[in-house]
């Protein structure tokens, strides 16, 4: 299970950008309609067998960038402190699907030179991380099924050695 798929990514309108990124060098780059088509994995038939081959090399790259995206939101909230999520997490969080989405789509653009400061793509991707380490150090919630207590439950916990002096122990030394 993957906290972000490839229909996701259909969804969020970037089946032009994946093409571009995706389709190999020295090969012409994937019509949108047929990279729509792979990644929702509907009817291809009006495309060529050899572009429909390309479409799946460009799909099992996409594949594992949300796979690595997937490993790395893992690695945050093992270390989840004081208590670790157990992973893969599952409902997944909406917002959790966002990071993998952020953090795969800087994965496949990896080669892209601009300036960073600027980018949108490396802006989220740095955002993402953030927040997960965030939540990795206990600041930051996933919402409803959280496993940590909320900051105000129960009474405060005192760690202290036990008294020396108490009543017992003094009344030797009493009226």
């Amino acid at each position: 299970m993957t906290y972000a798929t490839p229909v996701q990514l259909a969804d969020a309108r970037l089946a032009r950008e994946l093409a571009q990124v995706t389709t190999p060098e020295r090969v012409r780059v994937i019509a949108d309609e047929l990279m729509e088509a792979t990644l929702r994995g509907t009817d291809r038939s009006a495309w060529s067998a050899a572009e429909i081959a390309i479409a799946d090399e460009c799909l099992r790259t996409i594949t594992r960038r949300l796979r690595d995206a997937d490993s790395t939101i893992d690695g945050y909230l093992r270390t989840r402190k004081p208590r670790p999520y157990t992973v893969p997490l599952d409902p997944v969080p909406e917002l959790v699907t966002l990071w993998a989405r952020w953090i795969a789509r800087y994965l496949l653009h990896q080669d892209r030179r601009t300036e960073e400061k600027d980018d949108p793509i490396v802006r989220d991707y740095k955002q993402a991380l953030q927040f997960l380490q965030l939540t990795a150090e206990g600041k930051f919630s996933l919402g409803g099924e959280d496993p940590l207590p909320p900051a105000s439950a129960g009474s405060p916990e005192i760690c202290a050695p036990e008294r020396e002096f108490t009543m017992h122990t003094l009344r030797d030394y009493g009226t």
